[in-house]
C-alpha cells in the first residue's frame, strides 16, 4: 500500500452490518457499506437518476436505490434489477491496522 495510491476513510469497526457513511475521496463521492461484515465502497450516486444511494439500504450484497428500487452488486456495481440499466464504480477496500483504506483512482 503506498500513501499516494490509498486512503484512510474510516475505523475498521466504525459501521455496523447494515450502516453506510458518505465519505469524500480523491474527488468523487462515495459511499462506504458494511454488508454482513464486509466493507465496500461505491459511488454514492445511482446510475439511472441523480439520486443518493444513501437513502436506500444494503441487503444481501446490495444497495437499493430508494428513488425507483433499482438493487446493485455491491462487489460488482453491476445493477440487478429495473429501471438501473448501467453500474455504479466499485472501489476496492483495504484493512491494515484497524483502519479501512481505499483506492479511489
Amino acid at each position: 500500500m503506498t500513501s499516494t495510491s490509498w486512503i484512510a476513510i474510516a475505523a475498521e469497526n466504525e459501521l455496523a452490518p447494515g450502516q453506510m457513511k458518505r465519505i469524500e475521496a480523491g474527488g468523487k463521492h462515495l459511499l462506504l457499506c458494511n454488508a454482513d461484515g464486509k466493507h465496500y465502497v461505491v459511488d454514492e450516486m445511482c446510475s439511472h437518476e441523480d439520486y443518493s444511494l444513501f437513502f436506500g439500504c444494503i441487503q444481501n450484497g446490495r444497495i437499493k436505490c430508494s428513488l425507483h428500487g433499482s438493487y446493485f452488486d455491491l462487489q460488482s456495481g453491476q445493477p440487478e434489477t429495473a429501471p438501473a440499466d448501467k453500474p455504479i464504480c466499485t472501489y476496492p477496500v483495504q484493512i491494515k491496522n484497524g483502519q479501512l483504506w481505499i483506492c479511489p483512482s
